[in-house]
C-alpha cells in the first residue's frame, strides 16, 4: 500500500478485547480505509491474544491509548456497565466515538455523552448498525415505493432462545475470548438486542412519541453465579407509536424459539424480512389473504447489491464495521452521521422504557427524538 493511501486511511483503537471485538476485527477486511492501531483492554491476557491474533498494538493504559494522537475513533467494545466512562473520557480526550448497544446502563448518562459529544464538537454513534445493510436498504427503498401501500403496523420478532441451555460458559470467540454470559445476563436480551429491529423502525417511520410495554423474567435461575436480584428480564414485549402514526409491536426473549422476523403490514401485501441478522437476507413481499385468493403468491425483493462475503469464523452474516465506515465518511464529509448521537439515545431510550417495565405493564411518552436518516447513497 502507498504512502498516499496510508495517510488517507481514518485511525481506531479499540477499548475491550472480548467476544464482540473479534466480530469488529474480522470485518474490518471489507473497509480498507480504516485501520486498527491497537487496543486496550484492563485484562492482560485477553489484550495479549487479540493483540497476537491481529497483530496490533497493545496500549499499556487506557491513557496511553487515548493520548495516540494518531487515533482518531475510539470504538468502545466494553462490558455495558463500563460504556459511559470509557466514552465519556475518550470525548473528552478528544477522540470520536463509537460505542457498541448501548450508549449506557443509565439513560441519564447516554444523555450526558451526548451533550459532552456537542460540546466537544465531536460525533457520537453506537451500534447495531444494521440499518445500514444491503437487506434493510432494499426493504427501505421497497417501502417509499408504497407498493404494499400505508404502512399500518408492525410486528417484529428477537427471540433467541433458551440460551442458558446452550452451553454458554463454554462458548469463546476465534481469538479466544469468552461469551460474556453473567454480564449478558445482567444487562438483559431487551437492552442488548431490541436495538436491531428498533433503529430499522426508527429509520423507516421517523421518531417513537410513546410505548406500551411489559418486562418480567420468567426463569428466575438461568445460571448459579447470579442472584434474582441481578437479572434484567428475559421477556419483554412492546407497543409503539411512531410520529407517522405506525405502530409496532417488538418482542425480546431468551425464552421462546430462535426467531428475528420483521413483518410489515401495508394496506396491499405484507412485507417480510426473515432474519435481523443477516445482511442478505431474502426479504418478500406476500399477498395478504383478505385481498387475494392466491394466499400463497409472494415476490422476492433483490437486493440493491449483494453483501460482502461473511468472514468464515462468523455465524452471523453482519458486517460490525459498517457503522464506524459511516462514522469516518460523515466526519471526512463534514456532514451529520447517519447513526446520529440523538438517533442512538432515542433508540436507547426506547430500550431503557421498555426494560423499566418490568414491575408491570406501563405507558410512556418518549422525552428524545432525531432526525430523520438518510439512505444510504446507493440506495436512494
Amino acid at each position: 500500500m502507498s504512502e498516499t493511501s496510508l495517510s488517507s486511511r481514518t485511525s481506531l483503537a479499540f477499548v475491550g478485547c472480548g467476544y464482540v471485538a473479534d466480530f469488529y476485527a474480522l470485518t474490518l477486511r471489507h473497509h480498507p480505509d480504516l485501520l486498527l492501531e491497537g487496543a486496550f483492554d484492563i485484562d492482560g491476557d485477553r489484550l495479549d491474544s487479540f493483540t497476537r491474533a491481529y497483530d496490533v498494538r497493545a496500549y499499556d493504559s487506557l491513557d496511553e491509548l487515548l493520548s495516540d494522537e494518531n487515533v482518531s475513533i475510539v470504538v468502545n467494545l466494553t462490558t455495558p456497565q463500563s460504556h459511559f466512562e470509557v466514552s465519556r473520557s475518550a470525548l473528552l480526550s478528544g477522540k470520536h466515538v463509537y460505542s457498541e448497544k448501548p450508549l449506557s446502563t443509565n439513560f441519564s448518562e447516554s444523555l450526558q455523552l451526548a451533550e459532552i459529544a456537542a460540546e466537544q464538537g465531536l460525533h457520537l454513534s453506537a451500534a447495531p448498525c444494521t440499518v445500514l445493510g444491503e437487506v434493510a436498504q432494499t426493504v427501505w427503498k421497497e417501502l417509499r415505493k408504497e407498493y404494499i401501500g400505508p404502512v399500518r403496523l408492525v410486528f417484529a420478532e428477537m427471540n433467541d432462545g433458551l440460551v442458558h441451555q446452550l452451553g454458554v460458559e463454554d462458548w469463546r470467540s476465534c481469538s479466544g475470548a469468552p461469551w460474556p454470559y453473567r454480564n449478558e445476563f445482567i444487562t438483559g436480551c431487551t437492552n442488548e438486542h431490541a436495538g436491531y429491529w428498533l433503529t430499522w423502525l426508527v429509520a423507516f417511520f421517523g421518531p417513537a412519541i410513546e410505548v406500551s410495554s411489559f418486562a418480567t423474567n420468567i426463569v428466575e435461575d438461568p445460571i448459579d453465579s447470579l442472584s434474582a436480584g441481578e437479572l434484567a428480564p428475559d421477556f419483554s414485549v412492546a407497543c409503539i407509536r411512531f410520529r407517522s402514526g405506525v405502530v409496532a409491536r417488538i418482542t425480546c426473549s431468551i425464552v421462546a424459539s430462535r426467531n428475528r422476523e420483521l413483518r410489515i403490514f401495508g394496506d396491499n401485501a405484507e412485507l417480510v424480512v426473515p432474519d435481523a441478522w443477516d445482511f442478505g437476507a431474502k426479504a418478500s413481499i406476500r399477498n395478504r389473504p383478505e385481498k387475494s385468493h392466491d394466499q400463497s403468491r409472494y415476490l422476492p425483493i433483490p437486493l440493491l447489491k449483494p453483501p460482502p462475503e461473511k468472514p468464515s469464523e462468523m455465524v452471523n452474516n453482519i458486517d460490525f464495521c459498517r457503522g464506524i465506515a459511516e462514522l469516518s465518511e460523515s466526519i471526512a464529509e463534514l456532514r451529520p452521521c447517519r447513526l446520529s448521537s440523538d438517533f442512538a439515545v432515542h433508540v436507547d431510550e426506547l430500550c431503557h422504557l421498555i426494560t423499566s417495565s418490568r414491575k408491570g405493564g406501563s405507558k410512556q411518552q418518549l422525552t428524545s427524538t432525531c432526525e430523520p436518516m438518510v439512505p444510504m447513497d446507493w440506495a436512494k
